[in-house]
């Protein structure tokens, strides 16, 4: 039901049959139309977050093998970084990234205050810049806690800190969140509470207007962004 109101759909939305045979007869769309649609949206996104995450696992195995041997010189330390992140419903999960700062025990940054960039690697600042340390998620995608394209996750204590000063910010917790969004691509990383006011309104955009067409357009952006040479990213 979040999925629906977030895209402007309520109770009142749902009306009788003779409602929607008479809507239908005067040239309307019944309202099951566009509800079958989106099922078919949704399912068919399904299928392909899995297909293109499985695809991408060689890859992901290989990436392994090459970090196992390169870390202990250029990124000491473990392998992959676990993080509580906010998923769809507001329910938290774990999300993997492919390590790429030094550990520390006490971490203290707050949802307002920026990156902490002295402590990334220097094999760290090559998987950020590449985005390769994102890799790993095609594991949180095949679990169903992500898909390929949404909202990104957004730290849990963060979520909650924004979702107090921020309108309408849940609207871009009723979809699963996503490797690559329509945010990034528009905007890229954020780091203060006003950027992210920013961020959540692009992402109530894409939750209330998301289908194929606007997927495509932030795939084709996102590729753009990751082969682009000359840009630099964080």
């Amino acid at each position: 039901m979040g999925d629906f109101v977030a895209r402007g759909y309520s109770k009142q939305n749902f009306v009788s049959a003779p409602e929607l045979v008479a809507d239908h007869e005067s040239g309307g769309e019944p309202l099951f139309a566009g509800l079958t649609r989106r099922h078919a949206y949704i399912t068919s996104k399904r299928v392909f977050d899995i297909v293109v995450s499985i695809l991408c696992l060689p890859l992901f195995l290989g990436l392994c093998c090459v970090l196992i041997v390169l870390n202990p010189f250029w990124n000491p330390g473990e392998l992959f970084y676990l993080q509580r992140r906010m998923g769809k419903d507001r329910k938290g999960f774990i999300m993997l990234k492919f390590r790429s700062m030094t550990r520390e025990n006490n971490i203290k940054r707050g949802a307002d205050d920026p990156l902490e960039t002295s402590r990334i690697t220097p094999l760290g600042r090559w998987l950020r810049r590449s985005k390769a340390d994102e890799l790993p998620q095609i594991l949180n995608v095949l679990l169903g806690e992500m898909s390929l394209i949404g909202p990104r996750p957004e730290v849990f204590s963060f979520a909650q800190t924004y979702r107090s000063v921020i309108p309408d910010y849940s609207i871009r917790e009723s979809v699963r969140p996503g490797m690559t969004g329509y945010a990034q691509v528009k905007q890229g990383y954020t780091d203060t509470i006003e950027m992210a006011r920013r961020k959540a309104d692009l992402d109530a955009f894409y939750v209330r207007n998301m289908g194929w067409r606007l997927d495509l357009y932030v795939l084709a952006g996102t590729i753009a962004i990751l082969y682009a040479p000359c840009k630099t990213r964080q």
